[in-house]
């Protein structure tokens, strides 16, 4: 029987860049849960009868707002649910099903990299049919709704079997339970030269990755050890748990100390990576050899071609504003567009689905191509081996002939975490106040070339986002740039991104700290950190 539930709004239900995200406990409120994913319904037109993909990364609440979400699908009208056994689905795989099932939309429960557990963090975000992230205009209307929302329609019926493969009736909607690992492990298995890296590993190579804990545990175990023949053992932290094993499962060199400790060793392996919570980050680390996000990227657009699923080039490169200026080099030199885009990968799905781009990226350890509408952790760490199966180098000497070729550009990224909101805004306004009177100014990081508030318009659909970080450009091609977070789920984070570009000639082998030190004093100095956030020091340098 489908009950009508009377409710009352929740004024903080405004989803960001990545849906909704909040402590377990203001999920576990009584109709909190219930009020969004009915908003969600409530936004969208057309669903009757069509499939609607639910699945998560497998942290504290997951299967109960599952059960909830299965509920309220049947009593919307959806005509079919896929649920990824035991309510497992990373965020790339979820993509790939709503895709290739030709689903109108899905649910994806996840708080991406954040830790989990009672007392910490869940999210819920909707996708679209081209299996990325809902727009500004459904995120928008979704808010909307949260604040006059009046009531909820809910299946009244026992839970469902989740972690039996097979299909049951949920009402008048089915139910599939599907293996959430098979259709993505057969799409990398196409994209990649499987047989390369299959022989590269029984010749001796030698890997690790950290799944943390979290969702790419069942992912890794079936492609890198089964299906490319790596040894058992070699997918650590492989089974997914609540509470990530108390991880906190952000695949930096912060929280993933333990694969850089092991890369930097004398017996290290040959290659090291990790992936994130829902599994749409990564790591990359070869044997003492640490891989900067940015650089990554630019690596792989430059030597995609020696992958099967690329072999015909790429249409263009996408990256986040913050994200160095690494891959620009790569397309300049490969003649094609480069597109430059606030960060959230919404902006990377309208070029990817315009056939203007192939392979995308952010500093945020987030990469991916045209394969799904999600950046994708394990994807780039197969492009990765598959490029070091044809080049037959290591990790330290791609990177050593990429700067070679292309220059050095020397970054990092200070956060300062759980900053009061009040405080934050002001220390942003107040930068934004002397954006008109920098240029031409001088201090410890260089002379002062521009400084703007970025702001993008899309070439696919003329849609205009301003406000999307201070930047401070230099004479010498350096820069800094200030935005806030909007992935934390307790205060603000005040990112900092510090770049430094040294060309093939120049010196590419100085340590980071030593090369970035005037811009981080010069960071500082600008946007008076210390005064606004009482913090000496960033949380996180990354």
């Amino acid at each position: 029987m489908i009950q009508t539930v009377a409710t009352t709004p929740f004024d903080d239900q405004k989803p960001g860049t990545s849906g909704l995200r909040k402590k377990v406990r203001v999920f576990q409120q009584p109709h909190y849960a219930e009020n969004f994913i009915q908003s969600v319904f409530d936004s969208l037109d057309g669903f009757a009868g069509q499939t609607l993909v639910i699945g998560g990364d497998g942290r504290y609440l997951n299967r109960e707002v599952i059960q909830i979400a299965l509920r309220m699908a049947a009593a919307n009208g959806f005509g079919r649910v896929l649920v990824g056994q035991g309510g497992i689905l990373s965020t790339p795989a979820a993509s790939h099903l709503i895709r290739s099932s030709g689903a109108f939309g899905g649910l994806v429960l996840s708080a991406s990299h954040n830790p989990g557990g009672p007392d910490e963090d869940f999210g819920i975000k909707y996708n679209v049919s081209n299996g990325g992230p809902a727009p500004e205009k459904v995120t928008d209307a979704i808010h909307a709704r949260t604040l006059t929302i009046d009531s909820y329609r809910i299946l009244d019926a026992p839970d469902v079997d989740i972690d039996t493969l097979g299909t049951s009736q949920l009402g008048a909607m089915t139910v599939e339970v599907v293996d959430p690992v098979a259709g993505y492990a057969a799409l990398m298995e196409s994209l990649f030269d499987f047989p390369a890296i299959r022989a590269m590993i029984a010749g001796g190579f030698t890997l690790a990755f950290d799944s943390m804990s979290a969702v790419t545990g069942p992912y890794a175990t079936e492609i890198f050890e089964k299906r490319l023949g790596a040894p058992a053992g070699t997918v650590m932290n492989g089974t997914p748990l609540p509470d990530f094993g108390h991880h906190h499962p952000d695949p930096n060199l912060v929280h993933a100390k333990a694969l850089y400790d092991r890369m930097m060793a004398a017996d290290a392996p040959d290659f090291g990576a990790a992936s994130d919570g829902d599994g749409d980050r990564n790591l990359i680390i070869g044997r003492h050899c640490y891989v900067t996000p940015s650089d990554s990227l630019a690596v792989l657009a430059a030597n995609a071609h020696l992958a099967p699923g690329y072999a015909g080039g790429l249409k263009g490169i996408a990256r986040s504003m913050p994200t160095s200026g690494a891959a620009d080099r790569v397309a300049q030199k490969l003649g094609i567009p480069l597109y430059e885009t606030p960060t959230g990968w919404k902006f990377f799905g309208n070029l990817l689905d315009a056939g203007m781009a192939t392979i995308c990226g952010e500093e945020s350890a987030g990469t991916g191509s045209d394969h799904v509408r999600e950046k994708d952790g394990i994807w780039a760490v197969l492009l990765w081996l598959n490029i070091l199966a044809a080049r037959q180098q290591s990790v330290a000497d791609i990177m050593a002939d990429h700067w070679a070729t292309y220059g050095r550009n020397y970054y990092a990224r200070h956060d300062y975490e759980a900053i009061a909101k009040d405080k934050a805004d002001a220390l942003m306004a107040a930068l934004r106040d002397t954006l008109a009177s920098l240029p031409g100014t001088g201090n410890i990081g260089g002379t002062v070339k521009a400084a703007d508030d970025f702001a993008y318009t899309d070439p696919t659909d003329q849609s205009v986002s301003r406000n999307q970080g201070v930047r401070i450009l230099f004479e010498d091609g350096s820069r800094v740039v200030f935005r806030l977070s909007g992935t934390g789920t307790e205060g603000a984070t005040l990112r900092v991104y510090i770049e430094r570009y040294v060309g093939p000639d120049g010196d590419l082998a100085l340590a980071t700290g030593d090369a970035l030190a005037p811009l981080v004093a010069a960071a500082q100095e600008l946007a008076d950190i210390a005064g606004y956030t009482g913090m000496d020091q960033p949380s996180v340098i990354t």
